[in-house]
């Protein structure tokens, strides 16, 4: 080992860069977390692949959301328009 190092230049942050996730720490209600256990073990897949799956879903869910209250909208306005 070195008598010293030079840390001027290092900077903060993950040790690894992440290829897609990262990892997190998140408090859930113990029943949120019972119920994504029972269907993880139903589904044979992982709970924590569930609760992200329904993460993304619900992003999906929000981002349609939206789309179809715009368009809903625009109709609105080009119907209510003055001719």
């Amino acid at each position: 080992m070195k008598a010293g190092y030079d840390f001027s230049g290092a900077k903060r942050g993950a040790v690894a860069e992440t290829k897609g996730k990262t990892r997190i720490t998140i408090w859930i209600d113990d029943a949120v977390l019972v119920a994504f256990r029972e269907r993880a073990g139903a589904a044979g897949k992982g709970y924590q692949t569930l609760m992200n799956d329904a993460l993304k879903a619900a992003i999906d869910e929000e981002k349609a959301a939206l789309v179809t209250l715009s368009a809903l909208r625009r109709v609105l306005r080009e119907e209510l328009h003055p001719a």
